[in-house]
C-alpha cells in the first residue's frame, strides 16, 4: 500500500432491492458493515460510495452501481478521481469455490470465473487485494442448480447468519 494515497475498499454487488441478500451480494453487505450504521452514502461515479478518515488514512468505500458484469467502470471511475494506486484497492466478493462464511485474502491472481472480477481486471488490471466470501458451491451440497441461478439466489436465515459472522470477521483480514 502506497501510504500517502488513500485506500479504496469496494465491495461487490447488484444494486436493487431484489438482489438483497442474494449470495452475489456479499460483497456490498461486507462494505456496509466496515462503513458502519453512520455513513452517509452518496451516489458518484457509477457508484455508491462513502468517504473516512480512519487511522489518519482516506479511505473510500464504495459499492458499484453498474450491476456486477460492469463493476470495472465504476472502480476505474474511483481510482482515477481519487487518485488511489491499484495496490491501495481492496475487492469484497462472493467466492463459490470457498465453503460458506471462509474468508480468504490474496493479491492478483485468476477471475476463476467471477464476471465482477473479470471486469475489474479488464478496466485496472489484477494486481489488487481481493477478500473472498465463501458462498459454497450447489454441487457440494448435491442440489442441481445452475452456478447463476445460485449466486442470485437468497441465503437462508441459517447461511445468512454464518455470512454475517464471517463479515464481522473480516475487518480482521484487512
Amino acid at each position: 500500500m502506497q501510504e500517502n494515497k488513500p485506500i479504496l475498499i469496494v465491495g461487490l454487488g447488484n444494486p436493487g432491492d431484489e438482489y438483497e441478500r442474494t449470495r452475489h451480494n456479499v460483497g456490498f453487505m461486507a462494505v456496509k458493515h466496515l462503513a458502519g450504521d453512520a455513513a452517509t452514502w452518496k451516489t458518484e461515479l457509477f457508484a455508491k460510495t462513502f468517504a473516512a478518515n480512519i487511522d489518519g488514512r482516506r479511505v473510500i468505500f464504495a459499492m458499484p452501481q453498474t450491476f456486477m458484469n460492469d463493476s470495472g467502470r465504476a472502480v476505474r471511475a474511483i481510482m482515477d478521481y481519487y487518485r488511489i494506486p491499484i495496490e491501495n484497492i481492496i475487492v469484497i466478493h462472493d467466492d463459490m469455490d470457498l465453503k460458506l462464511g471462509t474468508i480468504k485474502t490474496k493479491v492478483g491472481g485468476g477471475s476463476a470465473g467471477h464476471n465482477g472480477i473479470k471486469s475489474i481486471d479488464a478496466h485496472v488490471g489484477n494486481e489488487y487485494t481481493r477478500v473472498r466470501i465463501g458462498i459454497d458451491h450447489p454441487r457440494n451440497m448435491g442440489l442441481p442448480i445452475d452456478a447463476a441461478d445460485w449466486v442470485l439466489g437468497r441465503f437462508t436465515d441459517e447461511q445468512m447468519s454464518a455470512i454475517q459472522t464471517a463479515i464481522k470477521n473480516i475487518s480482521c483480514e484487512i
